[in-house]
């Protein structure tokens, strides 16, 4: 399930407004998510149940742009550059 922050920026970096299970998304979603929990771990150091949930979050992504990648090679470098992931 995606919240609304994340549908909005799904929305604006990678697809259309009724588009929300595609690959696409759910790696903006994802990258919602670390981002957040990111910012939450650098004030909460010790909180590692976050910190478990951040790694869980990196797998899951990766796992997608692996399939990504494989599967749509243009759609990855897309999604790459409009999400600002790699150099």
């Amino acid at each position: 399930m995606l919240s609304t922050e994340e549908k909005k920026v799904a929305r604006t970096k990678v697809s259309s407004e009724k588009d929300t299970g595609s690959v696409s998304v759910q790696i903006s979603a994802l990258t919602t998510k670390i981002l957040k929990l990111n910012d939450h771990l650098k004030k909460n150091i010790h909180d590692f149940s976050s910190k478990r949930g951040l790694l869980k979050n990196v797998g899951q992504r990766r796992k997608f742009l692996k399939y990504l990648k494989k599967s749509d090679p243009k759609k990855y470098e897309e999604v790459l550059g409009k999400l600002g992931l790699r150099k």
